[in-house]
């Protein structure tokens, strides 16, 4: 809730159970030494389009967070590192991801993780009179 707050405590219920049964999806967990979860990651596999990628299919990091108290100690780098090597044994050569524009911690933990810029892109959308 704290990564998405906007959206409906039923669709996160349904969305995390598709990443713990459906094939092509991972969540990776991270707990302190008292077994609390401080953090996590969600993982696709994407087989179409992704911005930047040479390859298919692209493990593809649809969301990453760590409580703030345990940011800056290496634990977001730990869930890329396991991000990539469920890519790897996915037959993946390549990690993707995002972060809104406006949202500077998120790139600047993407580009600190050896993550490249690719794009910046603004999407419009209006309704048909």
């Amino acid at each position: 809730m704290e990564l998405w707050p906007h959206c409906p405590e039923e669709k996160h219920l349904s969305e995390i159970n598709d990443y713990l049964v459906l094939p092509g999806k991972c969540t990776l967990i991270a707990c302190n030494e008292a077994n609390a979860l401080v953090g996590f990651c969600e993982c696709s596999l994407r087989h179409d389009y992704v911005e930047g990628a040479t390859s298919s299919p692209t493990v593809y990091l649809e969301g990453i967070f760590v409580l703030e108290q345990f940011r800056k100690m290496g634990i977001a780098a730990e869930l890329i590192k396991q991000a990539e090597n469920w890519g790897k044994e996915n037959g993946c050569f390549e990690i993707g991801s995002d972060a809104e524009i406006a949202n500077q911690s998120s790139i600047d933990m993407h580009l600190r993780l050896g993550f490249k810029e690719k794009n910046r892109v603004v999407h419009f959308i209006k309704p048909i009179p």
